[in-house]
């Protein structure tokens, strides 16, 4: 069973003066500590309301120059047992690269395999409308640098006999 789930995390932001600029701090903030580790987490700003008349607020708190931002991280957990197991696989990954920020999990969806295939599929098309140059074989193979199709993602292996030009000298030596 594959698992979407959203944690929402308080993420402390200094020197700030507006809840906008609080919120874009917040995320730039969040996206540095969970890439390149996590890059497929999703970034958004939290939502929060009133308890007791239920109006929407900014999702970001402001005092003496200080702030603490709501924001919600997504991701799919692949091969759980559970939406409990997904809840804590997620806490745990995030929590990892986020230290001294509090998490609360406030959603856990089950995904169909037809949901992530069509995801992915919109995630290829963005990438290609992006690209100047056609999409890389979906076989695994990538050229190195050389040219050559490596399945090795691209990596030098020992076996490689050609060394960069820069290099050569310095192995001459």
């Amino acid at each position: 069973m594959n698992c979407r789930v959203v944690v929402e995390a308080a993420v402390p932001v200094y020197d700030v003066e507006t809840t906008d600029e609080a919120v874009r701090i917040a995320i730039s903030k969040t996206g540095e500590m969970l890439n390149p580790d996590l890059n497929y987490v999703e970034i958004d700003m939290g939502s929060r309301s009133c308890a007791e008349c239920g109006a929407d607020q900014d999702p970001a708190f402001i005092a003496a120059d200080e702030g603490l931002v709501a924001l919600e991280l997504e991701m799919t957990v692949f091969n759980v047992e559970r939406e409990e197991h997904a809840s804590r696989i997620a806490r745990k990954e995030i929590g990892q690269r986020l230290e001294n920020i509090p998490l609360e999990v406030i959603e856990v969806e089950t995904v169909e395999e037809e949901d992530l295939d069509e995801t992915a599929a919109d995630d290829e098309a963005a990438v290609e409308d992006d690209a100047d140059e056609p999409p890389a074989a979906d076989d695994g193979a990538t050229a190195g640098a050389d040219g050559e199709d490596r399945t090795d993602g691209g990596r030098r292996t020992d076996d490689d006999d050609e060394v960069l030009p820069e290099f050569e000298e310095l192995i001459d030596e």
